[in-house]
């Protein structure tokens, strides 16, 4: 009987444990080929503004994470980088400079999701017609299933 505690806490560990590796590697099992630099490059060189994502944002840590650099033009949005994996990754633009949870729930209302980002290493997102660009300043990837900030980068 005395064994009985330590037998229910090993395996409560070893589900959390699972679960928590689950929700890591699953998006990265399932994500989609990614374009290569060269692609995203490419991508990158028809945008009119240029920002950087930056591993040293205030509510970016270890896990929850981007950088490279991001090119936004009219048609798309395009990253030569990486970003930390995660489930449901959405891409925003933002009229103002965002790094923290706080500031993105405060101004989400303001701001406009450009689409899904489904890869981590490189990405080039579709802008939809009627978002204009040039009415915000900054990009943002943020977790819509955990409600997490990722990254962020001013780009005018």
């Amino acid at each position: 009987m005395k064994k009985l505690p330590l037998l229910v806490a090993s395996h409560l560990a070893a589900v959390a444990l699972g679960f928590a590796l689950g929700v890591y590697l699953l998006p990265i099992f399932i994500a989609p080929a990614a374009p290569t630099a060269a692609q995203a490059s490419a991508a990158a060189g028809e945008m009119a503004y240029r920002g950087q994502f930056r591993r040293d944002l205030k509510d970016s840590d270890p896990l929850h994470w981007g950088e490279g650099a991001v090119s936004v033009g009219r048609r798309s949005v395009a990253l030569v980088g990486r970003l930390a994996p995660g489930p449901d990754y959405k891409l925003y633009l933002s009229p103002e400079f965002v790094e923290t949870e706080a500031d993105f729930l405060r101004l989400k209302s303001r701001m406009v999701r450009v689409g899904d980002v489904r890869t981590f290493e490189n990405f080039v997102v579709a802008v939809p017609e009627p978002v204009d660009v040039s009415a915000y300043n900054t990009v943002i990837v943020w977790c819509e299933s955990f409600g997490q900030f990722i990254t962020a980068a001013q780009y005018r």
